[in-house]
């Protein structure tokens, strides 16, 4: 496959775009479901008005508000995640999104062949190696982060099994406005329920979160949309699988976060585990993440 350097320039951004969600989420000094919330309904508050004017909105978008309600779910266990353990192990247990889509698919009955089956196999065992210092030094705190990131991993997959209908009827700027819209105001009611602090923090919070807005929410996964002209989906998912080691650098570099050989080991062989699974031929299942969630 011969690539255009536009195509590659936009895959190149894409992929540090969305590589800086957990370093932002780390460092904004600012409650997680609150984070989540403001990057939400940001990015509704610059979709709505284009996808308004277009006219692209209309109908019955009862499956694209299910859709949002899952991303709500995804962004409200997998941002707190990143505050609870390390970028590293967040990011990556969150990105074996398209493993838990192949479960769900094989529960409702589709066909998962061998090659599916060895890399979710490799994929736990990878999961296994790169969380179980966690604990096994008593870390209650990195084991519920653990716990979080997978669980917003599987909310992931959801997301994506519920949008991959309404995706074909729909354009990905009335889609995602919905969907946003919907998960705005749902983190939105957890926070007022919860007593979040939802305002009053430090300068450097605010940008932290209009840098995840513009960033992985809204320019990451744009340059994502553009590449699918060029680049095959199952291509693309394996593409954005580089954002691990993205955040395990930014990690590093900005906030000092250094991540154990064992560990790193383990999400090696996580990521060639979704590799195998994303990268199996012939499978009739919903496998690659949809461009309007972030990773």
């Amino acid at each position: 496959m011969k690539w255009d350097p536009i195509t590659v320039i936009a895959l190149v951004v894409g992929v540090v775009a969305v590589s800086s969600s957990g370093a932002l989420i780390a460092y904004a000094a600012a409650p997680a479901l609150a984070i989540a919330f403001w990057r939400n309904a940001l990015a509704t508050g610059v979709l709505a008005p284009v996808a308004v004017a277009r006219g692209e909105i209309r109908g019955s978008q009862w499956r694209s508000a299910l859709a949002g309600l899952a991303l709500a779910a995804h962004f409200g266990t997998w941002v707190p995640s990143v505050k609870l353990t390390n970028i590293a192990t967040a990011t990556a247990l969150v990105c074996t999104q398209p493993i838990w889509a192949g479960l769900i698919s094989a529960a409702r009955g589709a066909r998962i062949g061998r090659w599916v089956w060895a890399g979710m196999l490799l994929a736990v065992v990878g999961a296994v190696i790169a969380t179980g210092g966690h604990l096994r030094s008593g870390g209650g705190r990195e084991a519920l982060g653990d716990a979080l990131a997978l669980a917003g991993a599987i909310a992931g997959a959801v997301y994506t099994i519920l949008g991959e209908r309404v995706r074909q009827r729909m354009t990905t700027t009335a889609y995602t406005t919905v969907c946003y819209g919907v998960c705005a105001v749902t983190l939105l009611a957890v926070c007022l329920i919860g007593g979040v602090q939802m305002s009053g923090y430090t300068a450097g919070a605010w940008l932290a979160i209009i840098g995840l807005t513009v960033g992985p929410q809204l320019l990451g996964h744009s340059m994502f949309n553009y590449a699918l002209h060029k680049v095959s989906a199952t291509m693309l998912s394996v593409i954005v699988l580089v954002e691990v080691p993205g955040a395990i650098f930014l990690g590093w570099v900005w906030l000092g976060q250094t991540v154990s050989v064992t560990a790193m080991a383990g999400i090696a062989l996580l990521l060639a585990g979704v590799a195998i699974v994303v990268l199996n031929p012939g499978e009739r299942i919903c496998l690659h993440p949809l461009p309007a969630s972030d990773l």
